[in-house]
């Protein structure tokens, strides 16, 4: 029978070598119960190449080469020239896009459609210079005045006059007061409107809420508010602001069938713009040597063959030959 070791006495050789078992510090190191070749063999293998960037990255290392592609995509479409949008293929001049699409406001002195012009009394007298940029804004002149005009008459129109900021006072004398009084005396005449016994006519302040006003304006702000069909300076009744624009240019030089009588054009060109506002369109001169009518372009000239060109044939003014004589009223 096999008998358990004493306490105290060292265990047989077998039992004290056993794997796990404990040993005295006097004891000799125990050797690896694996043979050498064991071991190596049950190490797993080392991973090279795809396999080991598989094995650590997963996934992830087959997104490397799709993303490489994609970038360099990327890059090809930075680089490389674009073709027109239009499709205009090597037409290299198509026109940019303008920045502001706004379009023109449409107002009394633009034609139909772009003419070429060959007219030499359009062209603006020789003269003081005058002002060009102002800033938009308007300052209105009082006082308001009383009704003018026939008590019967169909149309009663309220106007205030003003002036743009911008437009220098050399322009209007130094006196704004005076220049109102000029637009006003002129409305007032009884050879203007109101003498048609049709329209009736009353100055008033801003707040009075009028149905026009007469404008003096900067040539830059004119033309905006007018437009840039007809290449020459001219001024214009703008509905969509509800102002009669007298070009400040034209106010100082005048014009060329006017000659040196600048009173007479301003005459001219404030029942002429105020005409439009009151619902006249242009006209044409009947008969040579007869006051031209005060709704023709009198501006640009008095010979229906010069204002014909104007209006590109889609106005009333023919090209005839006939040929008026200035005039600055309506029912002079």
């Amino acid at each position: 029978m096999n008998r358990a070791p004493e306490r105290g006495r060292p265990a047989p050789p077998a039992d004290r070598y056993r794997r796990g078992e404990r040993r005295t510090s006097a004891e000799p190191l125990a050797a690896a119960w694996e043979p050498e070749g064991t071991a190596a063999m049950r190490r797993p293998r080392k991973r090279r190449g795809v396999r080991k960037l598989v094995a650590n990255y997963g996934w992830r290392i087959y997104a490397i080469p799709v993303l490489l592609v994609l970038t360099a995509l990327v890059v090809l479409d930075t680089v490389q020239p674009k073709a027109p949008v239009n499709g205009g293929g090597n037409n290299t001049n198509a026109a940019e896009t303008p920045v502001n699409n706004t379009p023109e406001p449409p107002a009394s002195e633009v034609p139909g459609k772009k003419p070429q012009l060959n007219v030499p009394t359009a062209e603006l007298p020789a003269g003081p210079q005058f002002s060009q940029d102002g800033v938009g804004t308007f300052k209105v002149i009082g006082p308001g005045g009383a009704r003018v005009g026939d008590a019967t008459a169909q149309k009663f129109r309220k106007y205030a006059i003003a002036i743009e900021d911008g437009v220098k006072p050399a322009d209007y004398n130094d006196d704004a007061t005076a220049f109102a009084r000029t637009v006003e005396g002129i409305l007032s005449d009884p050879r203007s409107w109101i003498g048609t016994k049709q329209v009736a006519l009353q100055r008033v302040e801003a707040n009075q809420n009028p149905d026009f006003t007469v404008a003096l304006s900067t040539t830059n702000t004119t033309h905006t508010l007018c437009g840039k069909e007809i290449p020459f300076e001219t001024s214009c009744f703008n509905p969509g602001q509800k102002r009669v624009i007298i070009n400040v240019a034209r106010w100082v030089r005048g014009a060329m069938v006017y000659g040196s009588d600048l009173a007479g054009y301003r005459t001219y060109v404030i029942n002429h713009e105020v005409g439009h506002a009151l619902g006249n369109g242009h006209a044409a001169c009947l008969e040579n040597d007869a006051p031209a009518p005060v709704m023709m372009q009198q501006t640009f000239g008095v010979a229906n063959d010069f204002v014909s060109q104007l209006n590109a044939g889609q106005d009333v003014v023919p090209a005839d030959g006939k040929v008026c004589k200035p005039n600055a009223f309506p029912a002079g």
